[in-house]
């Protein structure tokens, strides 16, 4: 019974991979680059109906919280090599 079950088990292991490898579906320009545009998909997004229209300020709302965050973390260290002690909130830096 046991032997039975195992070849059973490997019988579908081996059809699933064989179809998973003969299936490519895609024709890649190079591998790993297998990502073809739907039928009606533009050439060019800027100006269609895919373009996302991000806001300026919304992208670079991370890029100004980087630099907030590298001035606290500047403040943090010359206290500590001032004090020798290290204190998280920059407030309580006299």
């Amino acid at each position: 019974m046991k032997k039975m079950l195992l070849i059973n088990a490997g019988i579908v292991l081996a059809a699933l991979s064989y179809s998973a490898i003969a299936y490519d579906g895609q024709n890649c320009s190079e591998p790993g680059v297998c990502w073809e545009p739907k039928p009606g998909y533009p050439e060019k997004v800027a100006g269609s109906k895919y373009d996302p229209k991000h806001d300026v300020n919304e992208l670079n709302k991370q890029a100004q919280s980087v630099i907030e965050m590298e001035e606290r973390n500047k403040k943090r260290q010359e206290n500590l090599a001032k004090t020798g002690k290290f204190i998280y909130d920059v407030d309580d830096i006299e």
